[in-house]
């Protein structure tokens, strides 16, 4: 089923981007329950592409910040409850091209098929108008969570987030264990291993402080387990 173009024009004006080849919105917005000639693809593009530019976006933002600190942060901002946030911003759903099972099971509503759509469209922008466009406009759509977004905001959010999680699965707290401690009394830097019951296997952070790694050591969990 082909989407509408008076809808597709309509996506477009919101999305700030003008198409050379239209034809790479509605791919984007094409999930893979209508067949072989699906997202997937850009979807992985944009996946990649959202990745770098944060990344970009916060080593500029905060110089002093530590590798695990930018990575926590990062993954924050690109995961899929922020992409589909954005989706929903911008009404994504009502343009999604799904299946009869996945538009009768209420897809254009499920937070993986929003924010694959995000990420599809992201590398549609790419591949249509080169990085320099694509860096602009994803750093409009994140603008305002750049701006909001901190080490402390990002490393209150992990670890709250994955006990939350396991309390609502009836699993006990997670287990932090410092590992190691590197460098000099002022610039030290902690390696903190994260244990969630029931997962055969644990998980590592970095920081420079032990309350930030274990942090880090969090979002890697949530990482694993896709929240």
């Amino acid at each position: 089923m082909s989407l509408n173009p008076t809808k597709i024009r309509t996506l477009v004006r919101r999305l700030g981007y003008q198409f050379n080849d239209i034809s790479l919105v509605e791919l984007a917005l094409s999930h893979r329950s209508i067949g072989a000639n699906n997202n997937e693809r850009l979807e992985f593009l944009g996946d990649s592409i959202v990745n770098f530019l944060m990344a970009e976006a916060l080593f500029y933002k905060f110089p002093d910040c530590r590798e695990g600190e930018l990575s926590q942060m990062r993954a924050q901002l690109v995961k899929g409850a922020t992409l589909a946030e954005i989706a929903i911003e911008f009404e994504l759903g009502d343009y999604l091209n799904l299946g009869p099972g996945e538009l009768k099971s209420g897809g254009h509503r499920r937070e993986s098929i929003l924010a694959d759509a995000v990420e599809a469209l992201i590398g549609a922008i790419f591949l249509d108008g080169g990085m320099d466009s694509c860096r602009q406009h994803v750093l409009t759509w994140y603008q305002s969570r750049l701006l909001a977004i901190s080490p402390q905001q990002s490393n209150r959010d992990a670890k709250s987030l994955l006990q939350e999680w396991l309390q609502s699965k009836g699993r006990g707290l997670p287990k932090y264990l410092l590992r190691a401690t590197t460098g000099s009394d002022h610039q030290q830097l902690f390696d903190v291993e994260c244990q969630v019951e029931h997962l055969q296997q644990s998980f590592t952070g970095s920081g420079s402080s032990r309350k930030v790694a274990e942090q880090v050591a969090a979002q890697a969990a949530l990482d694993f387990l896709q929240l």
